[in-house]
C-alpha cells in the first residue's frame, strides 16, 4: 500500500490474447475455477483490480506467481497491476500459478478481465461504479516522548483510508510493540483508526518502531496496500556520560617537545547521538604534583598533550591527573563523570656512562686463555636495567691481534676484561689498551662528547710452556690399498721455547679403524691394515697426543685423505629383476660404482657367456645411458625363474659379474608376481600343486592296498588247491596295462594264462612274479617289471627267504624261508600254490589291471 500511483505507458494486447489462448489450453489439465474481474479498459500502474480466493483453489500453496508480468498477486489474493495497461480487446486473461515447494504440487487459476463499460450496460442503472477520490492512506509523522508520564493510553495519531467513503473499513496494525516484543505497547481503534500508546518507553532500549497498518472491509477485501508507520521515540537526557576506563595510564618520553600527544580519553553517552544530550566536553580538574602545569586536554577530542618541554624523569617519573567529562556541551546543568589518569615519564638516553677511574692495571700469565683479568665500573643516571643504562664496552686501541675481549655484566653494568688468545711473553711483555663505554641506546643528550674513555695496562708474566700442536689439524694424502707396512709423514708438534720438535713424543689417542700406527719419537705413521676409501668417506681423522719430557701435552688431529684407486667394479644393486610378460618385454637394470666418478661411468654392459651359450639365445642387453641398460627376453620364453650373468665394466676396464635373478611372470605389475603360480618353471619342469601331490600319494596307497589284498588271497587259495606250474615258465612278467582287453601281442585262454617256456627255472618265475623285500623293519610284496629279474632266494643279511605256506591255528601266513639248499624248491612250490589260487581270478576280473606277457 502506498500513495496514489501515476499511470504508466500502455502495452500491447496481442500478447494478452496469446496468453488467454495458452491459459485456456493449460487449464484443461489441472486448473481451478476461472475467476472473472471487471476492469476498465485503461489500468493505471499499481492499481488494485480485484481479489481472487486462493485458499479455495489450493490451501497448501507456498508459492504464488503470475504468469503475466503485468500483474502482481499478493498472499491474500489481491491483484495489482505492475504498470499502466491499455486493454484493446473486450476480454483479456492471465494465469495465476500456485505451487507447493515441498510436495511439488501445482495448480493454476485463470483470471478473465472484462471491460467495465460492457458490464455496466448489462447492470441495473442504479448500480454505482467505484470512483477514487483524493487519497489519505499515507504515513503521518509520529513520535513519543521517552519516559512519558502520560496520561495513558496516550493518543498519537489517526490513520484513515479514502476508501472509507464507499466501504466500511476496519483498521488494524502489527509489528514490534503490537504483536511482537514489547507487546501491547500500541493499539489502534478498529473503526476510527486512532493510534494509542499504552505506557512509557525507554529510547535506549527501543529507539523507534516500525508498524504495519491494514485497511480491510468486513468481508476481508483489502482495498489498500499495507501502510508502514514509523514511530520515533524522542530522547530525554537521562544517561550520564561514562569514561571507557576508570583509570587511564599513559606514558610520554622525558624532554618531549611542547604539544606532544600523551594519550586520549574517551567517554560514551547512551542518549540520542548528535544532540546536546550526547555533546561531551573534557577537562583536567587537578594535577599532582600541581606545579608546574605540564599537561592540557582538548575539550572535544579528549586528547592530552604536553605544555612544557621540562619533563625530566630523573626528577619526577610520574604525574597523576583527575579528569572530567560533561554532556550538554559542558553547560553547568549537564550530567558529568570523573576518572583518574596516570602519566608515566619514559626514560631517554640523556646521560652518558662515566668510568669511575681513568686508568687501570692488570696482569696475566702467558698462554692463559678464557681468564678474567680485570673489572671496570661506570656510572649512569638513566633508568637502571634499560638500554639507556646498560653500557657497551669497546676497544679503541691495543687489541689489534684480538687477544682480549670485554663484556658487560648485566647485573652490575661493569666491563669484564678477558684474555681469549694466548699471550707470548717472549714476543711482548706489556700491552696497553684504550677502552670506551657507550649505552646500548643512542645518546640524545646535550653533551658534545658521546663516549667516555679509560686506559688499561696489561703485564704479561713468563712461564715454562709445554709442546704446541700448531696447526692443530694436519693432513696427509695416501692412496687407498697401499701395502701394509707403508710409512708416511705423520704429525709434528714443537717446543715454543726452542722452536724444535726434538724431545717430543707422540701417541695416538683415537684410531677408529685401527689403520695406522704412530711412531713414538718421530710421529711417522705406518699402515697396519688395508685402507679402503669406500669404507670411510671423506677425511679419516686420527687424534694425536704430543708430550714433552715434563709430561706437558697438547692435542692434535692428523687427517688422512684417502686418494681413490680403481679397485671396485660396477655392481648391480637390484639383483632380482621382475618382468611382467603380459605388459613388459624388458626391464631396466642400473649399475653403480663405489669408486670416484673418474673411475666410474660410462659403463659397458654385456651378457656373460660364450657365443653359443643358452644365455645369449634367451636374453639381450641394450644400453640406455651411462649407468643403465635394458634386459630383454627373446624367443617367447616360458614363465619362470632364470639366472642371467651380467658383466659391467667401468671406463678404465674394471669389471664385475652380477648374477641376476630374473623372474618372468604372468602379471600386470611387479608386485603381483608370484613365480610359484606360473604354469611352468624355467627348465620346463612341471610344478605340481599340493592337491596334485596328495592325489598321487592316495593313488599309490590304494594300489598297494589292492596288491596286498591279492597276495594275501593267493596265499590262502594255494593251500586249498595245490597245482604245479611247468618249469618252462621263465622270463615272464606281470605288467600294467591301461586297456581292459588284451593287446594284439597277448595270448589269452579261457582257462587261464597261456605260457611259453623260454628257459629258466621256477626260481626265475618266482622272482618275476613277486619277491619278499625287507626294509626298515617292514616287509612288502613287490611286483617287478622286466624279464631278467629273478628271485634270488629273497636274500637279506646273509639269509635266504622264500614264500612258504605256514598254517597255524587255521591261518595262512607269509613267512621267511629258512635253509640254504631248499630255497629254490620252496620258492617253486610256493609259486605253484600262488598260480593255483590266482589263475581263475585273474582270468575273470583282475585281467583288467594286469596282464601276464612274455619277454
Amino acid at each position: 500500500m502506498a500513495p496514489a500511483r501515476a499511470p504508466g505507458s500502455p502495452s500491447g494486447a496481442l500478447c494478452r490474447q496469446l496468453l488467454l489462448t495458452l491459459a485456456i489450453l493449460t487449464f484443461a489439465c489441472d486448473a481451478c475455477k476461472t475467476v472473472t474481474l471487471h476492469v476498465p479498459a485503461k489500468l493505471d500502474a499499481e492499481k488494485f483490480i480485484g481479489r481472487v480466493n486462493l485458499k479455495e483453489c489450493f490451501k497448501s500453496a507456498t508459492l504464488i506467481h503470475s504468469r503475466d508480468p503485468d500483474f502482481q498477486i499478493l498472499e491474500d489474493g489481491s491483484v495489482y497491476t505492475t504498470h499502466a495497461i491499455l486493454l484493446s480487446s473486450e476480454k483479456s486473461s492471465f494465469t495465476i500459478l500456485l505451487s507447493n515447494t515441498e510436495t511439488h504440487e501445482e495448480k493454476e487459476i485463470l483470471v478473465l478481465l472484462e471491460h467495465q463499460t460492457k458490464v455496466l450496460k448489462k447492470r441495473h442503472s442504479q448500480e454505482k461504479v467505484l470512483r477514487r477520490a483524493k487519497r489519505r492512506w499515507a504515513p503521518i509523522p509520529c513520535s513519543v516522548p521517552e519516559n512519558s508520564l502520560g496520561p495513558f493510553p496516550l493518543f498519537l495519531q489517526q490513520i484513515q483510508s479514502d476508501t472509507a467513503q464507499n466501504y466500511t473499513i476496519y483498521y488494524s496494525i502489527s509489528g514490534p510493540g503490537v504483536d511482537k516484543e514489547p507487546r501491547n505497547l500500541f493499539y489502534v481503534e478498529r473503526d476510527t483508526g486512532n493510534l494509542f500508546c499504552t505506557r512509557a518507553v525507554d529510547r535506549e532500549t527501543y529507539p523507534s518502531f516500525e508498524l504495519v497498518a491494514f485497511a480491510t472491509t468486513p468481508d476481508g477485501y483489502t482495498p489498500e496496500y499495507p501502510l508502514t508507520l514509523f514511530i520515533r521515540i524522542e530522547d530525554e537526557n537521562d544517561n550520564y556520560p561514562i569514561f571507557t576506563e576508570t583509570n587511564y595510564i599513559f606514558k610520554v618520553f622525558e624532554n618531549s617537545k611542547v604539544g606532544t600527544t600523551v594519550g586520549q580519553v574517551c567517554a560514551t553517552d547512551k542518549d540520542e547521538p548528535d544532540t546536546l544530550h550526547t555533546r561531551l566536553r573534557y577537562s583536567i580538574i587537578e594535577q599532582f604534583p600541581a606545579s608546574p602545569t605540564l599537561f592540557s586536554m582538548h575539550p572535544t577530542t579528549g586528547v592530552i598533550t604536553t605544555t612544557s618541554s621540562q619533563l625530566d624523569r630523573e626528577l619526577i617519573d610520574k604525574y597523576q591527573l583527575k579528569i572530567k567529562v560533561q554532556d550538554m556541551d559542558g553547560q553547568y546543568f549537564g550530567l558529568q563523570t570523573t576518572a583518574a589518569c596516570v602519566i608515566n615519564i619514559e626514560d631517554v638516553n640523556d646521560n652518558l656512562p662515566t668510568f669511575t677511574r681513568s686508568s687501570y692495571v692488570a696482569s696475566v700469565e702467558e698462554n692463559r686463555i678464557d681468564v678474567e683479568i680485570l673489572r671496570v665500573a661506570v656510572q649512569d643516571k638513566d633508568l637502571i636495567h634499560t638500554a639507556n643504562w646498560r653500557a657497551n664496552y669497546t676497544f679503541l686501541k691495543g687489541n689489534e691481534d684480538g687477544n682480549f675481549k670485554i663484556v658487560t655484566d648485566s647485573q652490575t653494568n661493569e666491563g669484564v676484561l678477558y684474555v681469549v688468545k694466548p699471550l707470548n711473553y717472549e714476543e711482548k711483555q706489556q700491552l696497553t689498551l684504550q677502552i670506551g663505554a657507550v649505552n646500548e641506546a643512542p645518546y640524545i643528550g646535550s653533551s658534545r662528547s658521546t663516549m667516555n674513555m679509560a686506559t688499561v695496562t696489561v703485564n704479561v708474566q713468563n712461564q715454562d710452556e709445554g709442546p704446541e700442536c700448531d696447526p692443530r689439524l694436519q693432513t696427509v694424502r695416501i692412496k687407498e690399498n697401499v701395502p701394509v707396512g707403508t710409512k708416511n709423514v705423520g704429525y709434528k708438534a714443537y717446543d715454543p721455547e726452542t722452536g724444535s720438535s726434538s724431545g717430543i713424543r707422540y701417541m695416538k689417542s683415537s684410531d677408529p679403524e685401527g689403520w695406522v700406527d704412530v711412531d713414538e719419537n718421530s710421529g711417522v705413521i705406518t699402515i697396519l691394515k688395508r685402507l679402503d676409501r669406500e669404507a670411510r668417506s671423506g677425511v679419516y681423522n686420527i687424534s694425536i697426543l704430543a708430550s714433552d719430557k715434563d709430561g706437558r701435552t697438547c692435542n692434535g688431529v692428523l687427517g688422512i685423505i684417502l686418494e681413490d684407486v680403481n679397485d671396485n667394479g660396477p655392481v648391480i644393486r637390484q639383483r632380482t629383476v621382475i618382468i611382467c610378460k603380459t605388459v613388459m618385454s624388458s626391464a631396466e637394470i642400473v649399475a653403480v660404482d663405489p669408486d670416484e666418478p673418474i673411475h666410474g661411468p660410462p659403463f659397458d654392459f654385456s651378457l656373460e657367456g660364450v657365443l653359443d651359450s643358452e644365455v645369449l639365445r634367451m636374453w639381450r642387453l641394450t644400453k640406455v645411458n651411462d649407468t643403465a641398460a635394458r634386459l630383454s627376453y627373446l624367443n617367447d620364453l616360458q614363465f619362470g625363474k632364470y639366472t642371467v650373468p651380467v658383466r659391467v665394466t667401468d671406463r678404465l676396464g674394471q669389471s664385475l659379474v652380477t648374477q641376476l635373478d630374473v623372474r618372468l611372470c604372468d602379471c600386470v605389475t611387479p608386485n603381483d608376481c608370484d613365480i610359484y603360480r606360473s604354469p611352468r618353471t624355467g627348465n620346463g619342469e612341471v610344478i605340481l600343486g599340493k592337491w596334485a601331490i596328495l592325489a598321487i600319494l592316495l593313488g599309490i596307497a590304494l594300489l598297494f592296498c589292492i596288491l596286498f589284498t591279492l597276495v594275501c588271497g593267493a596265499t590262502t587259495g594255494a593251500a586249498k588247491k595245490p597245482k604245479v606250474f611247468p618249469d618252462d615258465l621263465a622270463q615272464q612278467n606281470l605288467i600294467v596295462s591301461n586297456t581292459e582287453a588284451p593287446g594284439d601281442d597277448k595270448v589269452y585262454s579261457t582257462n587261464g594264462f597261456t605260457t611259453h617256456a623260454v628257459g629258466g627255472s621256477a626260481q626265475g618265475i618266482c622272482g618275476t612274479l613277486g619277491s619278499r623285500v625287507k626294509s626298515g623293519g617292514q616287509e612288502t610284496i613287490e611286483m617287478v617289471k622286466g624279464g631278467h629279474q629273478t628271485l634270488e632266494s629273497c636274500q637279506e643279511a646273509g639269509h635266504h627267504h622264500t614264500l612258504e605256506r605256514c598254517k597255524e591255528g587255521g591261518q595262512h601266513t607269509l613267512d621267511s624261508c629258512r635253509g640254504g639248499p631248499t630255497a629254490t624248491d620252496n620258492c617253486k612250490y610256493t609259486y605253484s600254490e600262488w598260480y593255483t589260487y590266482t589263475q581263475p581270478r585273474l582270468g575273470e576280473e583282475s585281467i583288467r589291471g594286469h596282464t601276464l606277457v612274455k619277454n
